[in-house]
């Protein structure tokens, strides 16, 4: 067998900047909180918490005071620094800086579609923590649409201004730019900004050539990462022997034949080290 990891594959630079924030603090403190997980991939936020990264939600955040807090790259709404500032909590800020760009155009958005009673819409996943801070700029006041199936939650008569989640796909944020063209009224205005990070959005091509390089490919993500559930049906999508797992021991080697050329490959939220130490499991497990 040959077994080969994708170069592309990897953390995106948010993230790396929000992992080396995290190290940098926790090599001379015992303890950082950190705003949700730092990163969806539950192997990288174990080897954290063990070099003292605690994890805390929202609810726990708002009780806190005098301590510092790490944002991770997702970024945070208004109100997270309001309470920071309330409780006197020293924020370690890691948003990533494409999605701070973004906050700030959504808010300054908001402000001007208001004026003529339009509406802010974002093309996102419902819960999502970028999403969330990207609707935070707007009070909460924006339309958040996952696909075509919610286009009844935007009043197609009134000014449309459109943004995306900085992590979806581009062919589904077109595909929605062409439907609400479609059914919009002739002379609603219809702002479109393509906001889709394109280090992320160029994966998806990346992928589809690499998995078509291998006769196997193992797609390596946290099960609660969006880009990795996406970028998985990329891989899926060219090449069915294509297996999803989030840690080397959910291998089962009856997926490969000897002569077998197996690709290993992640999200955006995958690191480095679990795809090397995939790549060792397979090479030392008889098949």
């Amino acid at each position: 067998m040959q077994v080969s990891i994708d170069v592309n594959s990897g953390f995106c630079f948010g993230v790396v900047n929000a992992i080396q924030a995290a190290e940098d603090y926790l090599k001379i403190h015992d303890e950082l909180y950190c705003l949700g997980d730092i990163v969806h991939n539950n192997m990288e936020v174990n080897r954290l918490s063990k070099l003292g990264l605690v994890i805390i939600n929202h609810e726990q955040f708002e009780k806190l005071n005098n301590v510092d807090v790490l944002i991770r790259a997702h970024g945070e709404p208004p109100e997270t620094y309001r309470i920071a500032l309330k409780n006197k909590i020293n924020l370690l800020d890691a948003s990533c800086p494409v999605v701070l760009r973004l906050q700030n155009n959504i808010r300054k958005g908001h402000q001007e579609i208001n004026k003529t009673d339009g509406q802010v819409v974002i093309y996102g996943k419902q819960g999502h923590a970028e999403v969330v801070g990207l609707a935070g700029q707007t009070a909460d006041e924006a339309i958040i649409i996952s696909d075509e199936n919610d286009l009844s939650k935007i009043d197609l008569s009134k000014p449309i201004e459109l943004y995306s989640q900085t992590t979806k796909s581009i062919e589904g944020f077109n595909s929605l730019v062409e439907n609400i063209k479609k059914n919009k009224d002739t002379d609603t205005v219809f702002n479109i900004n393509d906001t889709i990070c394109r280090q992320v959005s160029h994966r998806a091509p990346q992928l589809r050539e690499f998995s078509t390089l291998h006769d196997v490919i193992i797609f390596v993500s946290g099960k609660k990462s969006s880009n990795g559930k996406y970028l998985y049906s990329i891989c899926y999508e060219t090449n069915k022997r294509t297996y999803f797992i989030s840690s080397p021991d959910e291998i089962d080697m009856q997926w490969f034949e000897e002569e077998d050329s197996i690709g290993i490959c992640g999200a955006t939220s995958t690191p480095r080290w679990l795809m090397d130490e995939t790549k060792l499991f397979i090479e030392k497990t008889e098949i």
